[in-house]
């Protein structure tokens, strides 16, 4: 524990508390005074008047005023650093200077005049904060060096063709009837947890923290009143604002920040479980190439819509420990399975892939086509990339078992393009999608393993 001493550097809370206190300086009788404003409201005064009454006031002395009867603002006055200052002052329900909101006048005196002390007595560190150093020493550095190193590792494995592929055994299945291989991509439960984070960046937004709170990346104290630096919704990751521009992709979400499982973003899903894929597209998947591949119309047929909302229902409520074989219609599974993978924030072809996507069915042979296919999907967020490639095999032998379940790679194509291919709102005709997704299940050993 010798190395965690003396991470947290006090300065600036040391400052913080040297600054002045505000000090309102009352006016008794004011018959015009605002309902927004108690005694420190003066009427109509002129500066000169004001300095006069601040003259020998101590620092953190403050009045408001009107400067004349035409002025739609307010001033506020108050003596810092032994002299006085003049602000224009506001209200919309909220009292504000410039871009920050107050519920109280005092607030505001208080936060500003901290602001100003900060400036004026800690411009050296306030300086190295705003400035783009990158801290080799920090919280996050210290505390988090060997999981860092690890995500290190999968951040240089994700970068290559099939992320997946680095991580789980690929085992070929022989299916007896086709004589095809059949590529079984379902993760093992003796993977290695640390290999099962994807590179995320955080959720940070501008907050008000009460009590002594440090940032987690330069280790300098959150000076302020209010909204004194941001913090991420997914794992509550603080800093100050500046520090969050440079706080690495390594957000790793806390899985009580999250309710349910559907309609999460994808990455944020997998990182708060600890898993490489969901576990409602695994569990659903599973079920039905359990007892549901010869199915006539699987995924194309409809399953019950109270039965599919109980099911969802289910999957928020208890995890991964829903049951599936209480449904006895798998076409309640395979609704269920649509409605999450539609549900989805960002599609798992996302909208920057698209058009690219396009482009490669478009091109005029197959060997071009599978190449440039390659190469969309190598441009996808890993954890998109990985389930793609779950579902887009799944579906490849649903297809192989066309001749029974009615369900070629075509109609599997038609009925899942509209759900795994973010589309623009404008494009109504999915002829390009469709075909596209109709090549990765068709050519999906060529695709993901180069088979020929």
């Amino acid at each position: 524990m010798e190395n965690l001493r003396n991470i947290w550097k006090p300065e600036l809370y040391r400052i913080q508390m040297e600054a002045p206190l505000p000090k309102r300086i009352n006016c008794e009788n004011c018959p015009d005074r605002p309902e927004f404003y108690g005694k420190e409201y003066h009427g109509i005064m002129g500066h000169k008047e004001a300095t006069l009454l601040l003259e020998n006031e101590p620092n953190g002395a403050f009045l408001i005023r009107k400067g004349n009867q035409y002025n739609d603002f307010y001033t506020l006055t108050w003596r810092f650093d032994d002299k006085v200052h003049h602000f224009k002052l506001y209200y919309d329900g909220t009292h504000y200077l410039k871009d920050k909101h107050y519920d109280t006048i005092y607030d505001l005196v208080a936060d500003g005049l901290i602001t100003c002390h900060m400036e004026l007595k800690a411009h050296p560190i306030l300086e190295m904060i705003n400035s783009k150093a990158n801290y080799t020493e920090s919280p996050y550095v210290t505390l988090n060096r060997r999981k860092l190193n690890n995500l290190s590792r999968i951040q240089q494995a994700s970068n290559k063709s099939s992320p997946l592929a680095n991580e789980i055994e690929v085992k070929p299945m022989i299916d007896n009837t086709l004589k095809k291989p059949v590529f079984d991509l379902t993760p093992s439960s003796e993977e290695n947890p640390l290999l099962m984070k994807y590179s995320k960046s955080h959720s940070f937004k501008v907050h008000t923290f009460k009590g002594l709170n440090w940032c987690e990346l330069c280790a300098n104290f959150l000076w302020g009143f209010t909204a004194q630096g941001v913090k991420c919704e997914d794992c509550g990751f603080i800093a100050h604002s500046k520090c969050s521009e440079r706080v690495p992709n390594h957000c790793l979400p806390d899985l009580k920040k999250i309710r349910g499982v559907f309609g999460i973003d994808l990455t944020t899903l997998l990182n708060a479980h600890s898993s490489t894929l969901p576990f409602v597209v695994r569990k659903c998947v599973n079920e039905i190439e359990a007892r549901g591949m010869d199915s006539e119309g699987i995924y194309r047929v409809s399953g019950f819509a109270d039965e599919i909302e109980a099911l969802k229902m289910a999957f928020d409520k208890d995890g991964e420990a829903a049951d599936l074989s209480v449904y006895s219609n798998i076409n309640v599974v395979a609704g269920t399975l649509k409605l999450y993978l539609r549900l989805l924030p960002v599609p798992l072809v996302t909208y920057e892939v698209h058009p690219k996507l396009v482009q490669a069915i478009q091109m005029k042979t197959v060997t071009s086509q599978v190449g440039m296919l390659r190469e969309c999907l190598d441009l996808l967020p890993p954890a998109h990339f990985n389930c793609l490639q779950y579902m887009v095999q799944h579906l490849h032998r649903v297809s192989q078992l066309a001749e029974v379940n009615k369900m070629s790679a075509h109609n599997l194509s038609t009925v899942f393009a509209p759900t795994l291919v973010a589309t623009p709102p404008a494009i109504t005709d999915l002829a390009f999608e469709i075909r596209a997704l109709q090549a990765l299940i068709e050519y999906c050993p060529q695709i993901y393993y180069g088979n020929k």
